[in-house]
């Protein structure tokens, strides 16, 4: 677990009690912090503090340095150094005296409460990934890469990662792909960590200074949190007015607000690499990097890992090894010569365009709750569909949309849609689920969404 010293006796109070949430109030109480601590879940609350389940707020204080089910009847401040926690929701206590309030990600700052409360009360709002960077001083010396954008990112952040232990040097990835990375054990001395960074962990963040900070494109999205399209830029560019002037900003240039984030940091110089869209490469060695957008994301990782000193030939060993990630154009199976390829993580029409892309002759699966009114990033690979079976809420929406253009079936749920979409297709042709969309609407979240997909085609005659 990574911790700091600097947090021992200090209060904070914690909104969220998930993931990130969770390992913030670990990582806290075993550096020796006052936590208060809440989620609306009470199963999330319970599973943070095992022995005050049942008793609520009440005072019931948990003791982190004595033994799990010891409590401590008081609500009084705990003496300075002992690392305690305590129940109670933030809009219910006064926040005055607090030292930070630490929400997950995943609450919206500019719609909840607690916001304003700790504004009035002149308490810093953080995230977990501004808690790793107060941590960074008392860790081994390392380096960190920072890794943001709409579409991509934890592609490059696991290929980053990939070609790091490839080449033999430790690392680890967080952030916003696989553990917090407060709750991972610290790396040896020339370690690297490599995280994805959502705007909303940008948001929360305030000190962290990347050695590497790679912007791979900007679209509209998270629109319902930002003051427009402009404010949702700007948190991404936030990333680059972290860093030192001398750490190196990778930023693909391929979209207008990129490159204009690239020109205004274009004083670095060479500490400044600019990904340009449409570059030709040799993408055959690399099975599970194809289509264009993959290779605007395999060249932002080999300029991370330039930056950072990787031999070329462990750059190239590490393309080539990379095995992908489940649920980012993963080719689950083929069958009779049909592929079927899982891209549930594409929650946008921008990230699936590149799909569409990557395939000649595409049965396409989409649907679901609809983050945007039209399919126009889609429309310069329509060539390449065969047929489109759409699914969930925005089925007949996006069936009218595809009227005309391609032809369209509206299958209403995914097995159905798997069903008529293998039974269509051909030796050399691609099922493609590239769903556009968000999953909530059927499903408990995207890896759900692409787990179901996999069943689907398993249960295929």
């Amino acid at each position: 677990m990574i911790v700091s010293p600097l947090w021992r006796g200090k209060s904070y109070a914690v909104l969220g009690l998930a993931r990130s949430g969770a390992a913030s109030v670990r990582a806290l109480l075993a550096g020796g912090a006052r936590v208060v601590a809440w989620d609306s879940d009470a199963a999330k609350r319970d599973a943070i503090a095992p022995p005050l389940q049942g008793r609520g707020w009440g005072g019931a204080v948990l003791d982190a340095n004595a033994a799990p089910a010891a409590d401590i009847p008081t609500p009084n401040p705990s003496p300075e150094g002992e690392g305690l926690l305590t129940l109670a929701d933030p809009l219910e206590i006064d926040l005055a005296g607090f030292d930070s309030l630490v929400v997950s990600p995943g609450v919206p700052l500019n719609r909840h409460p607690v916001a304003a409360k700790a504004r009035a009360a002149g308490v810093p709002i953080i995230g977990d990934i501004e808690l790793f960077a107060q941590a960074r001083a008392s860790l081994p010396p390392h380096k960190v890469v920072g890794i943001t954008g709409t579409n991509g990112k934890s592609t490059t952040t696991a290929l980053v990662h990939h070609i790091l232990q490839t080449a033999g040097i430790p690392s680890l990835m967080g952030g916003n792909i696989g553990l917090p990375i407060l709750e991972q054990d610290p790396l040896p001395a020339s370690g690297v960590y490599v995280l994805e960074l959502s705007s909303y962990q940008i948001d929360l963040t305030h000190s962290l200074d990347c050695d590497v900070a790679v912007l791979l494109n900007l679209t509209p999205d998270h629109l319902d949190r930002y003051d427009g399209f402009e404010g949702y830029a700007a948190s991404k560019a936030r990333l680059f007015a972290m860093q030192s002037a001398t750490h190196a900003a990778v930023i693909g240039i391929g979209d207008t607000p990129s490159a204009l984030i690239a020109r205004g940091l274009s004083a670095r110089g060479e500490h400044l690499t600019k990904i340009a869209p449409g570059v030709c490469m040799d993408q055959s060695r690399w099975p599970s990097l194809q289509g264009p957008h993959n290779a605007q994301n395999a060249l932002a990782a080999i300029a991370a890992c330039q930056a950072l000193g990787v031999p070329e030939a462990m750059i190239d060993r590490g393309l080539e090894s990379f095995a992908g990630l489940p649920h980012r154009m993963e080719r689950v199976a083929v069958r009779n010569g049909v592929a079927f390829v899982n891209d549930s993580k594409a929650t946008n029409p921008e990230s699936t365009a590149p799909a569409l892309a990557a395939f000649s002759r595409v049965h396409w699966i989409l649907g679901g709750k609809a983050k945007a009114d039209d399919l126009d990033a889609c429309a310069p690979s329509f060539g390449h569909v065969v047929k489109a079976y759409t699914i969930g809420e925005a089925a007949q929406r996006f069936a009218a949309i595809l009227d005309g253009k391609v032809p369209v079936e509206v299958s209403g749920d995914l097995a159905t849609a798997v069903a008529h979409a293998a039974a269509a297709a051909q030796p050399g042709d691609t099922v493609l689920l590239s769903p556009a969309c968000a999953s909530f609407d059927q499903f408990r979240d995207f890896e759900d969404r692409g787990d179901q997909f996999r069943v689907a085609v398993e249960a295929l005659a």
